[in-house]
């Protein structure tokens, strides 16, 4: 199909229509391969300088905003700026009047994006382009979308079909016959100079039936990657279900028993660890943790742990023709490729599997923000450096979710919902947050009001953080990522989405929910361990069921419940990592500093929802929390599935 008769079957608001007819050229690759040749530039390599000329007070100058390596495995992508290697919180402007607690445009600029929308069109207009289609949600369930992309930049194309999944407008036009496309992303890099003092800056321009994206940028993160997030979440407000901001995870225990774990938490919570197999020392033994005061560890012996099948990396999708009568979530995969992040990947051996995948893939692949040396391979270890000399936080590498060992391709119920959060050390010299035990059960009461705050938590390695931001976290508190930990993503209102979270919690009556701390509990450095820990308790007791007499109410009772003894393939995990506050270098003084910390956080951010429309049922759930309620109080409300 040549390019004409591709895009004549998509029906396009008139000014994207004569952008593409005043383009010089554009091309509408038929394959993935001929997409990927497009990445190296005219010359085919090795290097390809993403530049354009931007034209500044000083006169025309050359912007260097990315290089493309081409590498044996895939090409490296990497940014000059240290800037642009991480996605922004703060980036996100809505251009239109529905409904949102987004920062509007106007508000922001002082102007309508009216003006711009037009200016990035026609600049569009004046370049080669790359337009590839694909299904915003995945290959099954998703939305024919398009974009419209610099041909130099044809990298961001290319991981964005690799996230999105590879479809032609062919394929498309026979599953839809002549289709308007439900949302469409246009790239235009040098804006970001002309119009926003060099910030990340992506545009969300709503309608009933169109959602437009406008990045402003080359970091693929707050737009081929988050941007469709907001897209499926604006669509799902509409019709009424949503896409959470999760991994999953099938464990089949040594005795094939199986257990589908949900992991939520804000970026940095722990969600692609989730599907990560404990890390062993070279005796086979397990180090759990190091205390931060005494440098003693705690390791276990784990002859043989449960088998991991990975369902959803990242944007995990609970639409509404999922769902049954069963009592449990329903979910699928958004995405048919992963943008994992590899920071906790520092030298050779440390995840086998994830490492053949990288090194030896079945196509080239697309790495960020990692060394890539012309025609060598490049090694998911090796990440690029900041200006500071320290190896970038934010590592990344797009790979197709057929590529991940044993992953699972069809949906899955839910049993357990966990939660996971960024914890600091805690002592009794320096009391802080990081009280949380290993494992918490939590009525879906408790589950909600924790996914509503979401905390960011310790030192997020996934995003920049904004001056107030960082004034807060370095002063002991903490930062909310909002609702569903999906909210900096949302284009809509935090009361609706806080609205659409609790009924579907309440639905799904039968999904066990449970807190999880990583870095941290209490005086121990635990990095994901506590989380794997978790995961493999709940595997083994089938489903996560424990009895009622198995449990006791945590001090601080945000924290639900906790386990009277946890039993480990025969070894008892130390009461101390169930209860911090037994611990000899944290005790009851600090611990309890810490639940004044939480428990004050929560009520200041809580109040925000308490309008005329929220559900009943949240508002009576808020003011368990603002009275200091109960455990009991919180299960009262919503009965805990046991």
């Amino acid at each position: 199909m040549d390019t004409l008769s591709a895009l004549s079957a998509v029906h396009l608001p008139p000014a994207v229509r004569a952008a593409l007819d005043a383009s010089p050229r554009v091309l509408v690759p038929q394959t993935r391969e001929e997409l990927y040749r497009l990445t190296l530039g005219p010359v085919g390599g090795p290097i390809h300088e993403v530049a354009y000329d931007v034209e500044t007070d000083e006169g025309v100058r050359r912007i260097v905003e990315a290089t493309v390596t081409r590498c044996r495995n895939g090409i490296a992508v990497n940014y000059p700026e240290d800037y642009m290697r991480r996605r922004d919180p703060d980036c996100m402007r809505i251009a239109d009047d529905l409904p949102t607690d987004k920062p509007r445009y106007r508000d922001v600029f002082g102007e309508e994006f009216a003006p711009t929308k037009s200016a990035t069109l026609e600049w569009l207009g004046r370049q080669d382009l790359v337009v590839v289609p694909f299904k915003a949600g995945g290959p099954t369930f998703g939305y024919p979308s398009l974009a419209l992309v610099p041909v130099n930049a044809a990298f961001f194309a290319l991981a964005l079909v690799d996230l999105q999944g590879w479809v032609t407008f062919e394929e498309l036009t026979e599953q839809h016959g002549e289709f308007a496309p439900r949302s469409i992303l246009y790239v235009a890099p040098p804006f970001r100079h002309t119009a926003f003092h060099g910030r990340q800056v992506v545009v969300h321009d709503r309608t009933p039936d169109l959602h437009e994206v406008f990045a402003y940028n080359l970091y693929p993160g707050p737009s081929a990657k988050k941007g469709v997030f907001s897209v499926l979440l604006d669509i799902g407000e509409r019709e009424g279900w949503i896409t959470a901001h999760a991994s999953s995870v099938r464990v089949t225990t040594p005795y094939d028993n199986e257990t589908v774990v949900m992991h939520e938490g804000a970026s940095g919570g722990g969600k692609s660890e989730m599907c990560q197999e404990f890390r062993r020392q070279e005796d086979g033994r397990i180090l759990l943790g190091t205390n931060v005061v005494t440098n003693e560890p705690y390791v276990i012996t784990l002859a043989e742990s449960s088998a991991l099948a990975p369902v959803t990396d990242d944007m995990t999708l609970c639409h509404s023709s999922l769902q049954d009568n069963d009592g449990r979530l329903v979910i699928a995969d958004a995405e048919a490729g992963w943008f994992v992040r590899v920071d906790n990947m520092r030298a050779y051996g440390e995840d086998p599997n994830f490492e053949r995948a990288c090194i030896h893939p079945d196509k080239p692949l697309v790495f960020f923000n990692i060394a890539g040396v012309p025609d060598s391979t490049v090694l998911p270890w090796e990440h690029t450096l900041d200006s500071n000399g320290k190896p970038c936080p934010n590592p990344r590498v797009v790979i197709d979710r057929s590529m991940i060992r044993n992953v699972v391709s069809k949906p899955e119920h839910v049993d357990v919902r966990t939660f996971g959060v960024r914890m600091p050390a805690c002592t009794r010299e320096n009391p802080t947050y990081g009280i949380m035990g290993v494992t918490h059960f939590v009525p879906p009461a408790l589950a909600w009001v924790w996914r509503l705050i979401a905390p960011r938590g310790d030192k997020n390695p996934s995003i920049g953080e904004s001056a107030s931001e960082r004034k807060t976290i370095k002063h002991g508190g903490m930062v909310s990522e909002g609702v569903g930990s999906y909210w900096p993503f949302s284009t809509g209102t935090k009361v609706e989405a806080a609205n659409l979270l609790l009924r579907q919690l309440v639905d799904a009556h039968r999904t066990r929910y449970v807190l999880t701390p990583n870095q941290h509990i209490g005086a121990y450095q635990v990095g994901f361990a506590a989380e794997w820990m978790t995961r493999e308790y709940l595997a083994r007791r089938g489903g996560g069921r424990v009895r009622r007499d198995q449990l006791t109410p945590a001090r601080c009772p945000l924290f639900g419940y906790t386990l009277r003894e946890m039993k480990l393939d025969g070894q008892l995990v130390r009461p101390t990592w169930l209860a911090p506050e037994m611990q000899s270098q944290v005790g009851v003084e600090a611990y309890d500093e810490g639940a004044r910390i939480i428990s004050a956080f929560f009520r200041s951010e809580l109040e925000q929802y308490l309008t005329d429309d929220l559900d009943p049922l949240g508002r009576a759930i808020i003011d368990v929390v603002l009275k200091d309620g109960s455990v009991e109080d919180y299960e009262a409300l919503t009965p805990m599935h046991l």
